[in-house]
This record gives structure tokens, C-alpha cells and sequence, in this order.
């Protein structure tokens, strides 16, 4: 059992808990807690760490202790595994795992994609969120620029509540380009933007369909806003002008899922 904080392991997690850029080197992410343990894809885990004292309780779930026998563990003083966490209140397991790849060709080999296209969005939180209301909506991939927050930070990662694990992301360098690509491909793309004259729900958004959303504070870019083939707007009462960006996705992903539930049962 590793009861020191000063072992080079527990050093290493604690570096990578933190450093987006360490991550990135080591082509490496972190996922702690039971649901994220169970829902991990085991050829994804590298390495899995517990706290002393929680193994009966991993092996009370089921199926949780016959999967910590095959990815193998290494034990943590409650101590130090406090240290290794990013919670407040750790649950006590937490794993290391290789990053998964994706392509946009790859994607766009999908008939009738449903994409959303995320430009400079900063808050983790909302990331997380999409791309979680992202798999119940049936979202084909979540594609992001250079300028929007790491979906590999611990906090984004919590907030995905284990959809990271199947919900296809890339990021661009050139949302631009990626967006053209898009639309070369058969995909209409929709930027949700306050000069919208339309409402969301008088589209169709049946046949390929991309989102695009901005920044939190300042929105779209004009550069990026400008290769949508439509501009789209969502009700607003009182004085409110926009929504929370994960919101706006929703209710677009989610009206997108409701019209294709439609047509394909008609």
C-alpha cells in the first residue's frame, strides 16, 4: 500500500489532476469515482488507484469487483489518496486511462449526422454538460476549436457522468475549415445567434444538421457565424437576451431528436 504522498505515482496523478498540458503529453485522462470506474472501457484503463478500506464496497456492486481483478489496482492510504483526488469528498477510486481517437471523416460517414460545433466556450461545467445532454439527444459528435476548455479537465469530465466514454469529440485548429467541410459533406449548419429571424422549431433539421455555439460572454465569432446557412433565435421573455450555452444546446439537440422521432415513426 503507498501511505506517502512523496511517492512518484502519487506525484505523477497529482501533477496530472492539474496540468491540461501534462495530460496532453502523457496522451492521458483521469476519471474518479464508482459510475466512472463501471463505465469505463476497460482497453482504455491504464492504471486504476482505490483507497484502503473501499475494496468490499467496489465488490458489493455488481460486476465492479470481477472488473478491479482484470484492470489490476494499486492501494492508497485514504490519506494520501485524498491528495490524488480533484473531489472535495473522494469516493475512493479513481482511474487513469489512454484518450480515445476520433476523425471528422470518420463521422461524417453517418447518415444524417447531428453535430454541434463548439467555439471558445471557457466553462468545463458547461462542456460536460453538453456533451452528456449530447448522448441522450442522440448527438452524432461534438466537434471543438483550439479556444474551447479541455474536455479532458477533471471537472468537465465529472460533469459528463460517464458520456465521455461514448460521445465522439474532435478538435480543430480551423473551425472554419471544419465547418466547410461540414457543408461540402451535405450537413446544414445553424448558428444560433441574436439576429435570427426565425424560431428553432421552424426549421427541419431531419437531414444532416450542425449547431454552431459561441462563447459564453461573447458568442459566435463573426467570421465563424458568418458560414451558417441560417441564422436561428429562441424565445425570450423579459429582459433576458441569451441562454446558457449548454441550454441553447439542448434545446436545439433536443428539437432535432423530437422531429426525427416524428418522421421516422410517420
Amino acid at each position: 500500500m503507498i501511505t506517502s504522498s512523496s511517492n512518484q505515482r502519487v506525484k505523477q496523478i497529482i501533477q496530472w489532476q492539474s496540468k491540461a498540458k501534462e495530460r496532453r503529453s502523457a496522451d492521458i485522462f483521469l476519471a474518479e469515482g464508482f459510475k466512472m470506474f463501471e463505465e469505463a472501457p476497460e482497453p482504455w484503463i491504464r492504471e486504476v488507484y482505490i483507497s484502503d478500506g473501499i475494496r468490499d464496497r467496489i465488490s458489493a456492486i455488481p460486476g465492479m469487483g470481477e472488473k478491479l481483478v482484470r484492470t489490476g489496482c494499486e492501494t492508497v492510504s485514504p490519506e494520501v489518496f485524498r491528495k490524488m483526488s480533484d473531489t472535495q469528498s473522494p469516493q475512493g477510486i479513481l482511474c487513469v486511462l489512454k484518450r480515445p481517437r476520433y476523425s471528422l471523416e470518420e463521422l461524417l460517414s453517418v447518415p444524417a449526422p447531428l453535430f454541434l460545433v463548439l467555439e471558445n466556450l471557457q466553462d468545463p461545467g458547461n462542456l460536460g454538460t453538453i456533451v452528456r445532454t449530447g448522448e441522450g439527444a442522440g448527438v452524432t459528435g461534438i466537434i471543438m476549436g483550439a479556444g474551447t476548455a479541455d474536455i479532458y479537465n477533471p471537472k468537465t469530465i465529472r460533469a459528463t457522468m460517464g458520456s465521455v466514454f461514448r460521445v465522439p469529440f474532435v478538435y480543430m485548429e480551423n473551425l472554419s475549415q471544419a465547418v466547410g467541410q461540414l457543408r461540402e459533406n451535405g450537413v446544414r449548419v445553424y448558428a444560433a445567434h441574436l439576429e435570427g429571424e426565425r424560431y428553432y422549431d421552424s426549421f427541419s433539421f431531419r437531414e444532416g444538421t450542425a449547431f454552431l455555439i459561441g462563447n459564453e460572454g461573447a458568442g459566435l465569432s463573426s467570421e465563424l457565424a458568418s458560414q451558417a446557412d441560417s441564422y436561428l433565435k429562441i424565445p425570450m421573455e423579459g429582459s433576458v437576451e441569451s441562454l446558457n450555452a449548454a441550454i441553447t444546446a439542448a434545446i436545439l439537440m433536443y428539437e432535432t431528436h423530437r422531429q426525427r422521432q416524428k418522421y421516422s415513426v410517420c
